[in-house]
């Protein structure tokens, strides 16, 4: 095997091994992984609090004696025409530190080379229907993208559970649908948003906005507070959150809504008003030049 970058995180936390090639990658998994102790948490990198509770949570259900995987591959394929490829943050030392502090064993960053060895490639997943609606409708093909390279993830890293971020709502409903749907031999559990002081979920493009459009963005958790705390009634609670948001676009900067949608987590199509179970109030909207998303889960009727 060839060598490895060690990173040391805080005094006395526990080291991260790093690999850049699926052989080495490979040799490291076939030396230490014990079978049904192998997590993977996916990401794009630029690693914050939100991702350290995944890394945690996969280390609590995988215990001490498990196999903790964090990915960082910025996946060209679920990004549009226009969209931020190329400004989006690397910032791969300072993911190791957070990543072994967290508790994971393994780093795995591959290049995009060594993920698309063929090229582009020209068979893909699809997300179907499920795919088009909401951020499927605003961004074309991104589902897509996302259930490629989730699904070449999983086959590279092998877990029995996977750990996603229910702030990505829609994309954690099209993976779990794609694992049934495939038989994908794997878990998917989702763990909850993680949130700033000031109710912003936490995001890789928090960093872009100004102090001023952060003050506008703000507006998305309060209208999902508002929505919920106007509940029970789903009337009740579109409109709630809709009267916050329609107040932010006369802000300075302004919040330009893209949607808000409350539906069904299973395959995200709008609830009727008489609704009984769990839904998804959803949000995404742009502040400046910078396209955010957020949600919260809710509970219809009896519990």
């Amino acid at each position: 095997m060839s060598p490895k970058l060690w990173r040391k995180a805080v005094p006395g936390e526990p080291d991260v091994e790093l690999f850049t090639t699926r052989a080495d990658f490979d040799a490291a998994l076939a030396q230490f992984a014990t079978p049904g102790r192998v997590a993977v948490v996916m990401t794009m990198g630029a690693l914050h609090e939100g991702h350290a509770s995944l890394i945690r949570a996969a280390r609590a259900r995988v215990g001490a004696k498990g196999v903790v995987t964090v990915t960082v591959f910025v996946n060209p394929l679920q990004f549009g025409a226009g969209e931020d490829l190329d400004r989006y943050p690397r910032t791969l030392d300072a993911d190791l530190e957070v990543a072994a502090a967290a508790g994971a064993d393994i780093v795995f960053a591959p290049p995009v080379e060594e993920v698309y060895r063929g090229g582009e490639p020209r068979v893909r997943m699809t997300a179907g229907d499920m795919g088009e609606r909401y951020e499927g409708a605003s961004r074309p093909g991104h589902f897509d993208g996302v259930l490629t390279v989730v699904a070449k993830l999983l086959h590279l890293t092998r877990p029995d559970v996977a750990f996603f971020g229910e702030k990505d709502a829609q994309q954690l409903a099209v993976i779990r649908r794609m694992v049934l749907d495939l038989d994908f031999p794997v878990e998917i559990v989702g763990a909850p948003t993680v949130r700033e002081i000031d109710g912003l979920a936490l995001s890789s493009r928090n960093r872009y906005l100004s102090a001023q459009e952060r003050t506008t963005a703000l507006a998305l958790s309060r209208a999902l507070f508002a929505g919920r705390d106007a509940g029970p009634d789903v009337a009740a609670v579109r409109s709630a959150a809709r009267a916050v948001l329609d107040e932010a676009a006369s802000l300075q900067p302004p919040l330009d809504l893209d949607y808000l949608a409350l539906v069904d987590p299973s395959d995200f199509t709008e609830v009727p008003d008489d609704h009984t179970g769990e839904a998804v109030l959803a949000v995404a909207a742009k502040v400046g030049s910078t396209r955010l998303i957020d949600n919260i889960r809710l509970w219809f009727g009896a519990a």
